[in-house]
């Protein structure tokens, strides 16, 4: 749970309180005790109080049902959504707190509730939710708690210390704020905090405390060091389960898949069967049957259904990207980077549970790397080359910078790797980023952070990662490489960005914004001049509502282009353009419009290889090979044909190596035609003068089908002694 300390006893029934008391400062004998005495109580809330400090939880439901049967108060509602929260149940619990502020408005524990809630999954309104708790009851220890947490969390510490000061000052013994200021002290690399010894005097056993502390590392993704801040939670209290499922979470991301499977299945054995626990051992067990993959740099872990197609390709990308950032960031790896390629989307998702600022497409733990494969997106909604080189940016980031690295630079610094990798790759110019940077709801660099730990809007995330990169980008191209590379050197200590850039950059962070977003505008002058005129325009085109026919709309979505030449998502003005020379037979323009729609990183893989087909056409068949290799980096899945033009194409301009790679590709999709893919495959092997690889696979081609009598030729021109001077 997100909330700092598990200090339910707030807004319990009056009987209750004293034995969650008890639990809260370890002395665990005591309140099992108080809490099977009050099992004995007729009161239906006393009893649903008891059995859940005794761990019955399904029976305490049982009977929080009842109690809210016999009296649906504000409290009853509210301590019932509490067990419903704890118990992983969100949406339910936020009902009931709802209901309980339906009957009074002002009912601090139900505005607590909701603030936890919110909180779970990284909402902006948490910070405001536990605030107007506090306004409703400024003694609301846990809401004071909360708060200072959260603050903390969008790495506000200042903030964050003043408010766990203030609830310090009206409970001396509040662990949860002790945990917050401890956190602080650790983050600072201050070598321990005296927190620590405050919080041992009052409670010796408080794992749950380490365990908030461990959290805060996992947001800040300093995830070696919350690992041994959990293993310290466990030796206080073996029993804290929940500590040990993030252990074992927190195991799985950095690698170490053993000792994790070992830690969620003892959590899970012991009743600790949360979605988190149980999804993560599914996971484990579906990585069991993956398939391993060494290159020189990487481990790459593929579903066997997928590895065929996809080894060549990845294998190829990892060490290209590895190698392009060995020699850019003048930094040697200390391991191997772990690579898993997820097809199902849902599995990737439980790599990512409990972290922020994620509806992403791969993930980084340091030398682990776990991300989507194609086949879990709609075609052309992902480009996994590009994910891949973002993903291997943020390995060098963290590790050189020891994992204190704010969030905004190493995302805006793999943001500026994809397009300098390629200027086609990388996340294009939205609408909701143009319209972001038109209203200037662009952060300030210093509160960066926050755009994707805790974002006001549902977009800000996307925002956020546009704004890095392109800070990134202004960067390099004003002040140079090397100042970026003295960032990452800063960054490596505790510090903040503030600190940095005045320090780094010579100039102060409010500057640095003007001159920023000067820049940003120049760079889109074009549809930031036009935006509003181009949303009126887009509506009419689709709303069908312009006279004149197809000449008027050719004129409209022309000007579009004039417009935003950016835009090249759903709806696009390049594609209904290349579509109207395509009905009237005009090849040449409609090819044109779809090399532009192209250049702009537009990625729907019909659309490119159509534009492919029109470069074979009219002969420009090294054109035709350079398009559908870009479609390789967008879907290579589920698509024969692709593979056996592009092999096609490079027999034809005898780029027999890439052809090898696509008629394995084709037999990896499951073709029909076995023997004709091996037959075409010997035929390249035979052009690059491998002969044995050749024999190889024509006698495949026969084994599939014997009567071949192609493939029987070739394999008895394969069979003839070699002439003297003869490559083959």
């Amino acid at each position: 749970m997100t909330f700092v300390f598990a200090l339910v006893a707030m807004a319990a029934p009056a009987a209750a309180p004293s034995c969650w008391e008890s639990a809260r400062m370890g002395r665990a004998e005591e309140a099992r005790a108080c809490f099977e005495k009050l099992a004995a109580s007729r009161d239906l809330v006393d009893k649903a109080e008891a059995l859940w400090g005794l761990g019955l939880k399904k029976e305490a439901n049982d009977a929080f049902r009842m109690a809210h049967s016999a009296s649906p108060t504000p409290a009853v509602k509210t301590r019932w959504g509490r067990l419903m929260l704890e118990g992983n149940n969100p949406g339910d619990a936020r009902d009931l707190f709802n209901e309980a502020l339906k009957i009074n408005e002002k009912y601090a524990p139900a505005i607590l509730g909701l603030a936890l809630v919110s909180s779970e999954t990284f909402e902006r309104k948490a910070v405001a939710l536990a605030e107007a708790a506090i306004k409703a009851d400024p003694r609301l220890l846990e809401a004071r708690e909360l708060l200072a947490s959260l603050l903390l969390e969008q790495g506000d510490q200042g903030e964050a210390a003043k408010a766990a000061e203030a609830a310090l000052s009206d409970r001396p013994d509040a662990l949860g704020a002790m945990s917050v200021l401890a956190t602080i002290d650790l983050l600072n690399d201050r070598g321990g905090s005296p927190w620590f010894d405050k919080i041992q005097g009052l409670n010796p056993r408080c794992g749950e405390c380490y365990r908030t502390v461990a959290r805060h590392f996992v947001l800040n993704r300093r995830y070696p060091e919350a690992i041994a801040l959990y293993r310290k939670a466990l030796e206080l209290n073996p029993g804290l389960h929940a500590a040990r499922s993030e252990l074992g979470v927190n195991l799985m991301r950095v690698g170490e898949a053993k000792e994790a499977q070992k830690q969620l299945a003892e959590a899970y054995d012991a009743g600790y069967r949360f979605a988190t626990t149980s999804n993560s051992l599914q996971l484990l067990e579906t990585l069991g049957k993956f398939r391993t993959f060494e290159t020189p740099r990487a481990v790459l872990k593929l579903d066997p259904k997928e590895a065929g197609l996809l080894k060549p390709y990845l294998e190829r990308e990892v060490e290209r990207a590895l190698s392009t950032y060995e020699k850019k960031y003048g930094f040697k790896l200390p391991g191997k980077v772990a690579v898993e390629v997820y097809p199902n989307h849902a599995d990737f998702e439980v790599r990512t549970i409990g972290l922020p600022g994620l509806g992403a497409l791969g993930v980084c733990f340091g030398l682990s790397v776990a991300m989507d494969s194609p086949s879990a997106r709609t075609p052309g909604s992902f480009h996994w080359a590009s994910t891949l080189w973002h993903e291997l940016s943020h390995v060098y980031a963290l590790t050189m910078t020891n994992f204190r690295v704010p969030r905004w630079f190493t995302e805006g610094l793999s943001v500026h790797e994809e397009t300098a990798a390629d200027p086609e790759w990388g996340d294009r110019l939205t609408p909701d980023i143009l319209d972001a940077i038109d209203k200037k709801k662009l952060l300030p660099v210093a509160q960066l952070d926050r755009g994707f730990l805790r974002p006001e809007t549902p977009g800000q995330v996307v925002v956020s990662y546009f704004q890095a990169g392109r800070i990134c980008d202004y960067i390099q191209q004003k002040y140079g490489w090397e100042k970026l590379m003295a960032m990452m050197k800063a960054f490596a200590e505790v510090t903040t960005t503030a600190s940095v850039v005045q320090n780094v950059l010579g100039v102060k962070p409010e500057e640095f914004d003007k001159e920023f977003d000067s820049w940003l505008r120049k760079q889109h002058e074009t549809p930031l001049k036009n935006f509003a005129e181009w949303k009126t325009r887009m509506k009419a085109i689709h709303a069908e509502a312009l006279p004149g026919g197809e000449p008027q709309l050719r004129k409209e979505l022309v000007r579009l282009l004039e417009m935003y030449p950016e835009y090249v998502e759903g709806g696009n003005a390049y594609e209904q353009l290349a579509a109207l020379e395509k009905k009237a037979g005009d090849k040449d323009a409609e090819r044109e419009w779809l090399a532009k729609y192209m250049k702009q990183g537009g990625r729907n893989p019909d659309s490119l290889k159509r534009l492919a087909a029109l470069e074979d056409e009219r002969g420009e068949k090294a054109a035709a090979e350079s398009v559908l290799r870009r479609v390789l980096g967008i879907y290579p899945m589920k698509d024969e044909g692709l593979h056996r033009k592009l092999a096609s194409l490079r027999m034809d301009l005898k780029k027999y190596e890439g052809a090898v790679e696509e008629w394995g590709a084709v037999l990896a999709t499951g073709t029909t035609d076995v023997a004709g893919a091996h037959y075409e495959r010997a035929r390249a092997y035979q052009a690059l003068g491998r002969a044995e690889d050749a024999k190889i696979e024509v006698l495949s081609a026969l084994e599939a089908a014997p009567g071949y009598r192609a493939a029987q030729k070739l394999l008895l021109e394969l069979s003839k002694p070699k002439k003297e001077g003869s490559s083959q």
